[in-house]
């Protein structure tokens, strides 16, 4: 959405105000006399309860070693509930956290907003040439950085080994395979071949890229989700569940896929390096050699999966900016990626990090390396975040029969052109 200037005028303004009033946590602070840190860091982490979450708390709260006169204040918010809690609050200027775990494509328009604070030039960022080149690009606005990668991801098809020996199959490289595998698995023994997400687009991008087609084109301005490949790749979906291949879900898809993954009532679901530890600790993975991971089946026009990741941000209102830049350096140093990749098999987003032994050993980094290295990059736009609630709708509803997929694409691309008014 392109802004007019009077909207850019509010936006600058609002940051002002925001930097003036900051949060109301009480955590003011900076440096003492001899310039040590000090005060209060308020972080919002979205990771995955159970597993990642007490990984991050610990290393978060490991910050005070060497910073003794600050303490860390670790809040773990739900993923789906961050982006909008994040944005109300910095809009209100009350209850923002110093330093939001922002998911890539929340990062444009989160700085587009006003909401982030400008990191080149300060403590933030540290040894910026070490960064993955795909992991820096999403956190770039308008020629400044406003957030610090922390991890990079992409999607992949976890498979039950001990099923797939049972049935007699190998792992599918294509949608027609993995049909195939799914029919051979449900004959055999008498289990779904695949679980699909049906209740987050985010999912459904894999089958999309795989048949060439994209949400919209940033450099035309162009919404390409409607055309002849968005329709194929929901013909796509749509038939994985009509044949029996796939089952999938209206609401609560995360914890109906992990659930039947974990005990084994699916052979296999499309997922990303922060489902591995979760994965781990269903009864199906005590023996974690059980678990397989492949690329995902390619459509028509090749094999394609998103790049995903999340960002270190800091909140432009922030009481205690030195601390905040500080604390995003360290959290994404090469010395703490090397202990969250080790504990948690995420993806580091420094090169450096990938030759320590301890990561290049790790099997699931391993797999995902290069799957990351071609993944697709996300259009870098204020407004990506946006687009995944108009197409998780029509998803849904196509994947369940409350609409066609050419219907759903077409609803999905007038949704996108009102949100992106300017766009074709």
């Amino acid at each position: 959405m392109r802004r007019g200037i009077a909207a850019t005028a509010l936006v600058a303004a609002l940051g002002v105000t925001l930097a003036a009033c900051g949060s109301d946590d009480g955590n003011a602070g900076g440096t003492n006399g001899s310039g040590e840190l000090s005060g209060t860091v308020t972080w919002w982490d979205t990771s995955t309860v159970g597993s990642e979450d007490k990984v991050f708390k610990k290393v978060a709260e490991d910050f005070t070693k060497k910073h003794p006169k600050v303490t860390v204040k670790y809040v773990n918010v739900p993923f789906g509930e961050a982006q909008n809690k994040f944005k109300n609050a910095a809009q209100s200027g009350s209850g923002a956290p110093d330093v939001i775990r922002s998911e890539v494509a929340w990062t444009p328009e989160f700085a587009d907003l006003g909401y982030l604070a400008p990191l080149d030039g300060t403590a933030a960022l540290k040894n910026e040439g070490d960064f993955l080149k795909q992991a820096a690009a999403s956190t770039k606005y308008n020629g400044k950085t406003y957030a610090v990668p922390q991890v990079i991801d992409s999607m992949g098809i976890f498979y039950n080994k001990k099923i797939f020996k049972e049935a007699g199959v190998e792992v599918p490289k294509t949608i027609a395979e993995l049909k195939t595998v799914s029919a051979k698995i449900k004959e055999k023994t008498g289990k779904t071949g695949l679980y699909l997400r049906g209740d987050d687009a985010y999912w459904f991008l894999s089958f999309l890229y795989g048949e060439g087609g994209d949400l919209v084109n940033a450099d035309s301005k162009t919404v390409t989700v409607d055309n002849a490949a968005g329709v194929k790749a929901l013909t796509t979906v749509k038939d994985l569940v009509d044949s029996g291949a796939a089952k999938t879900d209206a609401t609560d898809g995360w914890n109906n896929m992990q659930t039947a993954f974990k005990e084994g009532k699916v052979a296999m679901m499309i997922n990303g390096p922060w489902a591995v530890a979760d994965t781990y600790a269903g009864k199906e993975f005590t023996d974690k050699a059980n678990l397989g991971i492949a690329p995902v089946p390619a459509g028509s026009a090749g094999q394609g999966a998103p790049q995903g990741g999340h960002n270190l941000a800091v909140y432009a209102g922030s009481k205690n900016l030195p601390a905040s830049y500080a604390f995003a350096e360290y959290m994404t140093s090469a010395e703490t990626q090397g202990k969250i990749a080790t504990e948690l098999s995420l993806l580091p987003t420094r090169e450096s990090v990938y030759i320590k032994p301890e990561v290049a050993s790790n099997e699931m980094i391993g797999f995902f390396k290069p799957v990351v290295d071609k993944a697709v990059e996300r259009p870098w736009i204020p407004e990506t975040g946006s687009l995944f609630a108009p197409l998780v709708t029509e998803y849904t509803k196509v994947l369940t029969g409350q609409t066609t997929p050419d219907k759903g694409a077409k609803a999905t691309g007038d949704a996108y052109r009102k949100l992106l008014k300017d766009w074709k």
